[in-house]
């Protein structure tokens, strides 16, 4: 029995110096893992959810802890699909498996549900079009006859993109389900069969089944639902008409983002709505100078045409 650490063999002291120092680097190790999960969930939100958790009225703000994806799962997803994942998205899916945030708010002393935040799993991106199955009807009609009207012509603008299509002409995965009213996906547009697509852009499918283009990649979508806080169907903002009045009264606790009416399409009953030009409105006006008045002179007409004490009837000259 060695009495202190001078009376212990020269290899057993230095062995528990060594295990010492594994312990301590364990520890430390622990301790940076614990602060970079905690980081994570931050970077995650862009730190909206301390932003909701400030607000007035503002409950039970929730975000789902979910594990980074695999990179197995992605490879397997692009064969599958015969889709590559852009590359923000990519990263997306390594550092969370999809994404969840959901904030309520109090009413009468009771907590409505109000926003939600997702991000469908890789598991989850599946195709909007699925393959018809065996058993249905040979004549059922499918989303891909909704483009019976455009045929081969694309009804795209020079300022609008041209709207995907319900055919193989493009491969459609969804992204969020927006609670029923509408569908963001992602869109791969001018694929041909066999070959693998690569462009990508963010579109949104309202409950009519019309499209409407809302970016061209993954992180501006995702920002985007970030500053709108996940509000019901916010995604209506981007279409002509707007969303219903029952989902306006939420943009009450909308305080990041500003968006004009002016800058949606105008309707027919918008036309009788005056429209002012601040520049010409609030325009200083020049002052005239008022010219001066100068004195009459007296007319030599009047003096000839009328002399003192005549009638005013042309007379005869006096010989």
């Amino acid at each position: 029995m060695y009495l202190g650490d001078r009376d212990k063999p020269e290899g057993v002291a230095l062995l528990e110096i060594n295990k010492k120092n594994i312990f301590i680097g364990r520890k430390m190790d622990e301790t940076k893992v614990r602060v970079s999960v905690k980081c994570v969930p931050e970077r995650l939100t862009l730190g909206i959810t301390r932003i909701l958790e400030n607000m007035p009225g503002v409950a039970d703000v929730r975000l789902a802890e979910r594990e980074p994806g695999e990179k197995r799962s992605l490879l397997s997803w692009e064969q599958k699909n015969n889709c590559i994942l852009p590359e923000d998205l990519r990263d997306f899916y390594l550092t969370t498996d999809g994404f969840t945030l959901t904030w309520s708010v109090k009413l009468d002393d009771e907590c409505v549900p109000l926003g939600c935040m997702t991000i469908n799993s890789v598991g989850r991106l599946q195709p909007l079009l699925q393959p018809t199955q065996f058993f249905s009807l040979p004549n059922a009609p499918s989303l891909a006859d909704l483009d019976w009207e455009e045929g081969s012509a694309e009804c795209g603008s020079e300022n609008t993109p041209t709207p995907p299509h319900f055919d193989s002409r493009s491969r459609i995965f969804e992204l969020d389900s927006c609670g029923g009213n509408g569908q963001v996906c992602l869109v791969y547009k001018n694929t041909t069969p066999g070959v693998v697509a690569q462009q990508n852009e963010i579109w949104f499918l309202d409950r009519s089944l019309s499209w409407h283009f809302l970016t061209a990649t993954f992180s501006s979508y995702y920002r985007l639902m970030i500053t709108h806080l996940g509000l019901p169907e916010w995604q209506y903002f981007f279409t002509p008409y707007g969303p219903s009045p029952q989902a306006k009264w939420s943009s009450l606790y909308q305080p990041l983002t500003f968006r004009s009416e002016l800058s949606l399409t105008p309707s027919a009953g918008d036309v009788h709505v005056n429209k002012i030009d601040p520049t010409k409105a609030f325009k200083a006006k020049a002052k005239v100078p008022t010219p001066k008045k100068k004195p009459s002179a007296p007319s030599s007409q009047a003096s000839n045409s009328k002399s003192p004490g005549s009638s005013g009837r042309p007379g005869t000259a006096k010989r």
